[in-house]
């Protein structure tokens, strides 16, 4: 049987080790590349079977159309969110497949340790110390018991979240388009709409996918509605909420403190080692002046537990496309409204023209 080759854009250290050990099991050809995908860099694809792309990889028209005139099948996303992948370009042509819950735990813990620092100020009282000054003053913050929090959206993340959260005494509200009471009476947690919720909470965590419907759902009219101090925490994707509406909330003291993993123009920055340059992005700049405000770099998945599974399931995604077993962590653009297949089956969304010719490559 001829060898997979797999093109893999975006390619860290960590992914290295992580699907290099995996792929002890599958035996595929990966070939890594540093480079993002996107337009000008697709055509390092040629030659392959299938790519394995990342967050902030750009899979717009252009490139789902040189992945189709080039007979790759398949995009294998090592990611939950796919909100950079133009579904409508690549329906009927290359199938998109994700991982869809590779750790709940790391994302859900990293935004407690959002919450936790930020209240405390332990990234501030750590470097007082380091610099001999031992003072106090400025680091008071709040007991979280007894606080509300409001998560948004209650998914395997924001359940998970939830979990932790009512560990240290606190109620939650949630909000979900998709309410699920049997889980609610369980937990014992009250879902609301967004504006009760927003009035409410004492600490906001964001959960939800990038949707034309979530997209600025912190804009300058919902700041407005928060509660005066609110924590906001984003861990979930950077357009969620509207930067610049973000800093005005900040600097009128609206907003108490900010917990950011992602940014809304995060591509040009967030994975890479920018500290001998200046930050061009004014916006990005002005967000790292404010004490208030903690910036990670996206890093909230980034555990071994979640790196072994992103690689697993990554990996376990392409032998179902390559083998046409089911695929069962297929997304295409209609799969939220008219898509009829049947997903516990693994029924495919579409039959592309790669399909066709699956076991004749191999």
């Amino acid at each position: 049987m001829k060898t997979k080759k797999i093109a893999f854009f975006d390619a860290k250290p960590y992914d290295r080790r992580s699907f290099d050990l995996a792929n002890q099991a599958f035996g595929y050809e990966i070939t890594y590349f540093e480079t993002k995908l996107h337009a000008a860099t697709v055509e390092l694809a040629h030659g392959f079977d299938a790519v394995c792309a990342f967050v902030n990889d750009t899979l717009d028209k252009p490139v789902c159309d040189y992945l189709a005139e080039n007979g790759i099948g398949i995009i294998a996303l090592r990611c939950a969110g796919y909100n950079n992948v133009d579904f409508e370009a690549a329906f009927g042509r290359v199938h998109a497949v994700r991982v869809p819950a590779y750790s709940p735990h790391a994302v859900a813990e990293h935004a407690t340790a959002l919450v936790l620092t930020l209240n405390r100020k332990i990234h501030k009282a750590y470097n007082r110390v380091r610099e001999g000054n031992f003072a106090i003053q400025g680091l008071v913050g709040f007991d979280m018991y007894g606080k509300t929090a409001g998560v948004v959206g209650t998914g395997a993340i924001g359940r998970s979240l939830i979990s932790i959260l009512q560990g240290f005494g606190m109620k939650v509200l949630a909000y979900d388009p998709f309410p699920n009471e049997e889980y609610a009476r369980e937990r014992g947690i009250t879902y609301v709409d967004l504006p009760e919720l927003y009035r409410q909470s004492d600490i906001i965590s964001l959960h939800c996918p990038l949707t034309p419907e979530t997209k600025y759902m912190i804009n300058a009219t919902s700041i407005q509605t928060l509660k005066d101090g609110v924590m906001l925490i984003n861990t979930g994707r950077g357009g969620l909420i509207d930067t610049k509406a973000l800093i005005h909330g900040l600097k009128s003291g609206k907003i108490g403190a900010a917990g950011l993993d992602v940014y809304e123009e995060e591509s040009d920055y967030f994975f890479e080692d920018r500290s001998e340059e200046m930050i061009a992005d004014d916006v990005l700049a002005r967000l790292l002046t404010f004490p208030n405000v903690l910036i990670t770099s996206h890093q909230a998945f980034l555990t071994e537990d979640a790196l072994k599974n992103i690689a697993d399931t990554t990996l376990n995604n392409l032998k179902d496309y390559f083998e046409q077993n089911k695929l069962s962590n297929e997304i295409c653009y209609q799969c939220h409204s008219s898509c009829q297949k049947d997903k516990s089956a693994g029924e495919p969304c579409f039959h592309a023209p790669a399909d066709q010719s699956a076991k004749a490559l191999g």
